[in-house]
């Protein structure tokens, strides 16, 4: 994975804190920590649309009221965002129906809890950043940069009588700080994955940024098979496919600045198979 290139591939105005995204049809779906809203970037008009996924959508949320949307995944014709589950006010999960608009919203406070008992988490420890969806079940990526770096994948199986089940994943360091998973994609049976790391202890305050990495996985065994650096200033929250040939396989990438700009830039990363 070392042949890889990273470049700038669009800014964006009217979104902020971008912590996830969906490449669908020329359209980009962004999701925002900050906000309350789902946005539609249409590429080629450079337009902006706002869905909300609240009775009154807000953006730039106070720290301790936001609903800290960090994971998103599509299966089927429907989009689910998870909140991360770091306190109470984040337990959030909403599911859209790309073909009717039909939106639902699920209180996920009694599956993190079971979650947090899997893996033995405090109660502030829990971070959901990326998901993902196969065959029915969800993989829910923990990033592991609480006390007691717990970094790894929730199973989640659609059927209630499957057990539930927690993989701790242990993942390279930049400057002496282990990396943790900020999201996820499955690609031709392989899971690629983001993971950044922070100068924190803490799911709550953010720390000084100190780069980014991709790795890609094993999709059913979770084995690490290869990690590249591709920063060490930007903390990539998001990621999704945007083309994929014999030769290479090309990434859209969003960066959460941890600032109320209501600004993003989008990135493309492009690797040499």
């Amino acid at each position: 994975m070392q042949n890889f290139q990273l470049t700038e591939f669009c800014h964006i105005k009217g979104i902020g804190s971008a912590s996830g995204l969906i490449y669908y049809q020329d359209v980009l779906f962004i999701i925002s920590d900050n906000s309350t809203f789902l946005y539609q970037y249409v590429i080629d008009k450079d337009v902006v649309l706002k869905f909300p996924l609240v009775e009154n959508p807000q953006e730039n949320i106070a720290k301790k009221d936001k609903l800290d949307l960090e994971a998103m995944t599509s299966y089927g014709n429907q989009i689910f965002i998870f909140g991360s589950g770091s306190t109470s006010q984040r337990n959030t999960m909403f599911s859209l129906n790309l073909e009717n608009d039909g939106l639902h919203k699920n209180d996920l406070s009694q599956l993190y809890q079971h979650l947090r008992n899997l893996a033995t988490l405090k109660e502030d420890e829990l971070n959901i950043e990326g998901a993902i969806c196969i065959n029915k079940t969800m993989l829910l990526f923990q990033r592991g940069n609480g006390a007691n770096n717990k970094n790894g994948i929730f199973i989640v199986p659609d059927n209630p009588e499957q057990p539930q089940g927690f993989v701790a994943v242990k993942l390279p360091e930049i400057s002496k700080i282990e990396t943790t998973f900020t999201d996820a994609i499955l690609v031709d049976n392989f899971i690629y994955f983001l993971a950044s790391a922070e100068d924190t202890v803490s799911t709550y305050e953010d720390g000084e940024v100190l780069g980014s990495i991709i790795g890609k996985m094993n999709a059913e065994t979770f084995e690490v098979i290869e990690t590249q650096i591709i920063s060490i200033s930007h903390k990539f929250e998001g990621i999704t496919l945007y083309e994929n040939d014999d030769n290479e396989i090309k990434f859209l990438l969003c960066e959460d600045t941890d600032t109320e700009v209501l600004e993003s830039k989008i990135y493309k990363l492009t690797i040499k198979k």
